[in-house]
């Protein structure tokens, strides 16, 4: 994932999904809007319930020139052709991941709210971190990513940033001058229309946007 002019959307699956209707929800917000990657962030450790999810939502993603990575499931992302691989462990397994996976890979790193994971992570060879929650949820230890994180980040260091975890309109329109990507999932699968979720997340992106150009 190459660090874009104006941020991107970075698509998170829920946690838990029928396979008989995602699929089809998903590829409506593919058509629907520019997406640069998807992650599948599944809950089950069920190898053969992940790898038929990985498989259909590959067909979705591949389609639409769309990269699909997994969370931690570094051989399982090699074995089912995908693009790479989320790692929710900091910096721990980035060189392990790059070694099993390649050059060409996509190996991103969560650290949440944590400067020293971030840079040991890119160090590791890692495409992009991620950092989040950002802002207050029931989810985790309450930790939050506050916006300076992403400042100083945007002005320092090279490597990709992702913000993640509890995104809001106001939320968004504050980082889009700091990140490269936003993280999106809960905040559009849990209403009914993803897309019209969606859309005022979009549209504060693209307004603060231009108040920067």
């Amino acid at each position: 994932m190459d660090s874009p002019e104006q941020p991107q959307i970075y698509l998170l699956t829920p946690a838990t999904f029928e396979l008989s209707q995602f699929p089809d929800r998903l590829a409506r917000v593919l058509d629907s809007t520019a997406i640069a990657c998807i992650r599948l962030a599944l809950a089950s450790r069920d190898e053969d319930q992940v790898a038929r999810a990985a498989d259909a939502l590959r067909e979705v993603a591949h389609a639409r020139d769309v990269a699909l990575v997994i969370d931690d499931h570094v051989l399982l992302a090699e074995r089912l052709g995908l693009d790479g691989v989320h790692l929710s462990d900091a910096a721990r397994t980035v060189r392990w991941a790059r070694k099993t996976l390649g050059p060409d890979a996509i190996v991103g790193s969560f650290c949440g709210v944590s400067r020293h994971d971030g840079l040991a992570a890119g160090e590791a060879g890692a495409d992009y971190i991620s950092f989040g929650p950002v802002s207050r949820s029931a989810l985790g230890d309450g930790s939050v990513a506050e916006i300076d994180l992403f400042e100083w980040w945007s002005k320092m260091i090279e490597v990709p940033v992702v913000a993640e975890g509890a995104l809001t309109a106001g939320l968004i329109a504050a980082l889009t001058p700091c990140t490269d990507f936003f993280g999106i999932g809960d905040e559009i699968w849990q209403a009914e229309d993803p897309i019209a979720a969606l859309k005022p997340l979009l549209d504060a992106m693209e307004q603060a946007a231009k108040a920067t150009q």
